[in-house]
């Protein structure tokens, strides 16, 4: 895919704003991201526990903001198409 016409900054706004209004939340915890990502438990448990993930903790449980999941996302993502070419 081709980014140099695509405004990043629009594009995770238009995301987040999707995301935040499909599933009516401002952060997700471990069972959101299972049901959003279609992963599974061991596999949703070690990305949060990953460094590069960005996790809030709410207490004691690890939460992660939508804005920074969306952005996150977007940014693995694009890195990934130009690793693979």
């Amino acid at each position: 895919m081709n980014y140099t016409n695509l405004n990043l900054n629009e594009l995770i706004q238009a995301e987040v704003d999707r995301i935040s209004t499909k599933y009516n939340k401002d952060f997700f915890f471990f069972f959101d991201l299972i049901k959003i990502t279609g992963l599974g438990r061991d596999n949703v448990r070690n990305l949060m526990r990953s460094k590069t993930f960005p996790t809030t903790k709410v207490g004691k449980r690890q939460v992660v903001g939508v804005l920074n999941f969306v952005t996150w996302l977007t940014l693995n993502n694009a890195q990934s198409e130009v690793q693979n070419g």
